[in-house]
């Protein structure tokens, strides 16, 4: 029998689509009431209609702002506190791959901007409303592509040599390390911190990575996973009482899996998190 989630807040990225979109609905039949940040109006009007017929009494909410943007994850972090005196779980899922290299308007390559500082920013400003919400959750949407990354500190930004598979793998590794850190500093708090591998699994994610490489993203899903497949291990993290203690994670098929041994590195992992916070201008 699951767990019932009656009046616990969930904020959650990527909702509007893919796992996400399945973790949400998923989370609102459970009785979570699903605070959502998206890009597209019109997709998360459609997805508030979806969780609103589930659970017409639940004050389900989107904020929309540009992920790629810090000055745009602030302003919505800032918005979500305002609004919520606590938040019992934080889902950053959102993620993109992209073909080519491209800077954002902070001058961040997009992944890194997506699919890392996105969460970074996100966590740092809802920071006090999950301890306020403790026992709280923060579940952070990683890949097995981490394991073939490297962090280079001297070239985050990929300057010298860009590959749109390679810097998406960068941006999972920082996933994982990020969640390390994080877990790290909040110890104690009762906010536990932990990321997954979903698998490959056949959403949008993709559609929009180039001419290059959207055609054989597009073909290798045929062999890719459902949604709600790879949303399980999601919302396991999120809901299930065996791992309520559990922090500073990564889980495959809902099961604990050591990371690559540079994910394991605590010394790159706060070295990561310095980087990040002076790029947000973040203490």
């Amino acid at each position: 029998m699951a767990p019932a989630l009656d009046s616990k807040v969930c904020v959650i990225t990527g909702a509007t689509s893919g796992i996400g979109r399945v973790a949400a609905t998923r989370l609102a039949e459970m009785g979570a009431r699903i605070v959502m940040v998206a890009r597209d109006t019109e997709r998360a009007e459609a997805t508030l209609a979806r969780l609103r017929a589930i659970a017409p009494a639940a004050a389900h909410r989107a904020h929309i702002a540009d992920l790629s943007r810090i000055a745009e994850m602030k302003r919505v972090a800032a918005e979500i506190a305002a609004a919520e005196p606590r938040i019992d779980l934080l889902i950053n899922n959102a993620g993109a791959l992209f073909g080519a290299r491209r800077l954002t308007e902070d001058g961040l390559e997009r992944s890194f901007a997506v699919n890392h500082m996105a969460y970074f920013v996100l966590a740092h400003g809802l920071g006090d409303r999950l301890r306020a919400g403790a026992p709280a959750r923060v579940v952070n949407t990683a890949s097995t592509m981490h394991r073939v990354a490297w962090l280079d500190l001297d070239d985050l930004q990929y300057a010298r040599f860009y590959n749109g598979i390679f810097a998406y793998a960068r941006s999972k590794l920082c996933n994982v390390l990020f969640t390390r850190e994080l877990a790290r500093r909040w110890a104690g708090t009762r906010v536990t911190v932990n990321c997954f591998h979903p698998g490959f699994t056949r959403t949008r994610f993709g559609n929009q990575s180039g001419l290059f490489w959207a055609p054989l993203v597009f073909v290798s899903k045929v062999f890719a996973i459902p949604p709600a497949w790879g949303a399980r291990t999601l919302i396991h993290l999120a809901t299930a009482p065996e791992v309520a203690d559990v922090t500073g994670g990564y889980f495959v098929r809902r099961r604990l899996t050591r990371p690559s041994r540079r994910a394991e590195d605590d010394d790159t992992a706060r070295r990561l998190w310095d980087e990040s916070a002076r790029i947000a201008e973040l203490t």
